[in-house]
């Protein structure tokens, strides 16, 4: 009999209960008791609504507080020396202090790095391991939660991230070394985690192992090898599921078929062509789980065309050894679409969320006729609607020339004609605090209880504060704080054709942080200006330059659910044109300043190096499209955060900003020796603090960063700014870190 199964389901819950839980228990207004039984509500809710979809196999543990890479560092004991951990399980403020920092009561700790995993726009925290590295079992989590479910008549499958995954993702401190090296240490700490879910009665445990769809070493194979040889036998009666996402084995693939497990996870959403060479090679008696469904999107199946795929996989396998699921985790799709009253009826026809895609596996594991019947009709109206189509547009993309990638003048004379700044100019990012105040307005707004024009009064208000702030500061490039602006990309996608948005669509970005990503269903193009309105109100009130602040196209692609009947180079022109148009219109309005954000960038990567020429050649042009239209005396920013970008310096250099800001702080300034290596022509502001915490850093913390890049960076090159947008962070610490900012800012310019 075909399984049916998933990998892993979105723990937020339909109202955002665990969000608002755990923000709550944050600002001390609910106990960790009270925290604690809304994950075990939320779990059982989840596991209810898997099991009556019809699902055989069910995932446990694939619930997190904050991220699943950051409650592995706690299983295993692998907690950086600051938080002052002594040992026993891993307490859950230690465990949130490694996520957020910490600050008070005596205690000044940062956060953890955070970065994007793989090519996806959630972000994982970086466990941080030392030479020598001593793991221990320190944390119940994962036996528990299987309890849980059993406790419910569900028979779970135990998802763990496997241990290759978890080295190979990690870095380092201090002198470099190899992270393999640490291998035999960790191993004996799963293995006791495999034998007491065995021994709680878990028939299947799954070890989510990603980086086999990236380039691997000869060494990383063998690892492999030894790896899985000692956890086989630790596993006990459990059997082992290898679980691999996001790309195709390819050269791994031999790797992954001897492996001494009883089945293997393959993601045939984004690499269908593995699956020849993945059939030949398939050893009898193991099972294939079969990742046919797309995790990543929000696109509705082509049920019969993925049901003659898995005929083709039972011919070779057999139905007794084959498991239906999605690509991977549905982490990365919204939870419900049936709680979509206001989409398009025929859109919405073209649309599944987690939910939904758990009803297309069953279908598909079960032969569902009369499902799969439909989902045919769908994708077929969906391939013929006229509403994707736009003639003008695809004229316009077309006829898109070389020269309009180009600016006039190299920086080099540029700069010459630009804004006139001291040294170590001081900005931030781009957003200010969003209140309560202000949700509670633009929510008025949409349910009609505030008018148009009481709103833009409203919002003319807190511009105005926050420009006096910013003066009071003495901030030298100033913002308006984007307080209209639900978010960077859905803002935007909200006055582009060829959108269309969601009212709960939404999806994890890290920890509490969540987004409703747009989903682009047609041609784009822009109807009329989006931030003209603001931007100028802005620069009306100051004599200082006031950015323009845009979202780039491969940005807004990335965080978008792109439609899938064309190339995503494609949709990145069409979008690049529309910012193309908007930057010119600010730039006809006063703004001499602007700003294009383009944080995934870097994300958008293919996971194997073959492939990044052809994408980083579309990437880099979709940019340049967008800004290139501008006079050389319009400074050109650019903003990049949470990725590895030490690789694709060279890069950044083709997108030919004039100015450049980068996180920096959690990364601890290793980017700075990639810039030591590699001689960066523009101007750059490495973050001098991390956002993402509630830490006010020291002005001598700030200073110390700022001596560091001018010693890599000369002195003409370096702006001093947060490592990213301040939208999420609270008034008084984001005034007393701009204060100690620009402390810091005029101490350089002094020498000292």
């Amino acid at each position: 009999m075909t399984i049916a199964s998933n990998l892993g389901f979105p723990p937020l819950g339909a109202a955002r209960e665990l969000k608002r839980a755990t923000e709550a228990y944050w600002s001390g207004k609910v106990s960790r008791p009270q925290l604690l039984a809304t994950g075990a509500e939320l779990r059982q809710r989840h596991w209810q609504l898997q099991r009556d979809a019809g699902l055989d196999r069910i995932p446990a543990n694939d619930f997190s507080f904050y991220d699943r890479m950051l409650d592995t560092c706690a299983l295993v004991g692998a907690v950086p020396p600051r938080y002052g951990w002594s040992g026993g399980d891993v307490d859950l403020d230690i465990y949130f202090a490694m996520a957020r920092g910490s600050q008070g009561k005596g205690r000044d700790v940062t956060a953890m790095e955070m970065t994007k995993w793989f090519d996806t726009n959630y972000h994982y925290i970086v466990p941080e391991l030392e030479r020598g590295q001593q793991f221990r079992l320190s944390s119940q989590k994962p036996v528990t939660e299987y309890r849980e479910a059993r406790a419910l008549g569900i028979e779970a499958t135990p998802v763990l991230i496997g241990p290759l995954t978890f080295l190979l993702l990690a870095k380092t401190k201090g002198a470099p070394f190899d992270r393999l090296s640490l291998l035999d240490a960790l191993l004996p700490v799963y293995a006791e985690v495999l034998g007491a879910l065995a021994a709680a009665g878990a028939s299947w445990i799954q070890l989510d192992e990603p980086v086999l769809a990236l380039d691997r070493t000869s060494a990383e194979r063998t690892a492999f090898e030894r790896a899985y040889g000692q956890l086989a036998k630790g596993a006990g009666t459990a059997r082992l599921l290898l679980a691999t996402y996001f790309a195709g084995l390819d050269d791994n693939l031999a790797t992954a078929v001897t492996l001494p497990v009883h089945g293997l996870h393959v993601d045939l959403v984004r690499a269908p062509q593995q699956l020849d060479s993945l059939l030949e090679a398939w050893p009898q008696g193991r099972v294939l789980s079969a990742g046919v469904i797309d995790g990543r999107n929000v696109w509705r199946a082509d049920l019969p065309r993925q049901a003659a795929l898995l005929e083709r996989i039972a011919a070779k396998v057999g139905r007794d050894h084959l498991w239906v699921a999605p690509s991977c985790s549905l982490l990365h799709t919204p939870l419900d679409l049936d709680l979509e009253t206001k989409l398009d009826p025929e859109l919405k026809s073209w649309l599944a969320f987690a939910k939904q895609k758990l009803r297309e596996v069953v279908a598909l594991a079960k032969g569902d006729r009369k499902a799969l019947a439909a989902s045919g009709e769908a994708a077929r109206t969906r391939r013929t609607s006229q509403r994707i189509n736009n003639a003008g547009v695809q004229r316009r993309t077309s006829s898109v020339t070389e020269k309009d990638k180009v600016r006039h003048a190299p920086y080099s004379v540029r700069r010459k004609s630009q804004v006139d700044l001291p040294p170590y100019p001081t900005t931030t990012i781009g957003s200010f605090p969003q209140t309560i105040e202000v949700r509670a307005a633009r929510r008025k707004l949409n349910d009609n209880q505030l008018s148009a024009e009481d709103y833009e009064r409203f919002i003319e208000t807190q511009i105005d504060k926050t420009i006096g702030l910013q003066e009071e500061l003495g901030l030298d490039v100033l913002v308006h704080g984007e307080f209209e602006r639900n978010d960077m990309v859905e803002y935007f996608g909200e006055q582009l054709a060829g959108f269309a948005f969601t009212e709960h669509g939404w999806v994890q970005s890290y920890g509490t942080r969540y987004v409703k990503p747009p989903i682009i269903f047609g041609d784009v193009s822009r109807p009329t200006a989006m931030t003209v309105r603001w931007s100028r109100y802005a620069q009306s009130r100051t004599k200082r330059p006031v950015k323009g602040m845009l979202t780039g196209p491969v940005t807004i692609l990335q965080w978008s659910f792109v439609r899938d009947d064309q190339p995503r180079a494609e949709t990145a022109k069409q979008i690049a044109l529309a910012i193309r148009d908007e930057v010119i219109d600010l730039e006809a309005a006063g703004i001499r300043v602007i700003q294009i954000d383009e944080p995934a960038l870097r994300e958008g990567l293919p996971l194997r190096r073959a492939d990044w020429s052809a994408y980083l050649q579309w990437a880099v042009d979709a940019f340049r499209l967008a800004t290139a239209g501008v006079r050389d005396g319009t400074q050109i920013h650019t903003h990049m955060c949470y990725s590895e970008f030490n690789d694709v310096l060279q890069v950044i250099e083709r997108m030919d900003a004039d100015v450049i800001s980068i996180e920096n702080a959690r990364s601890g300034s290793e980017l700075l020796q990639g810039f030591e290596q590699y001689k960066y022509p523009n101007e750059i502001g490495p973050g001098v603090y991390d956002i993402h915490s509630p830490r006010v850093p020291a002005v001598a913390e700030i200073t110390t960063a700022l001596q560091s890049m001018s010693r890599v960076l000369d002195d003409r090159q370096i702006w001093v700014n947060p490592d990213c947008g301040l939208k999420t962070r609270g008034w008084d610490e984001t005034v007393a870190a701009l204060k100690n900012m620009v402390t810091a800012a005029k101490a350089m310019r002094n020498g000292r």
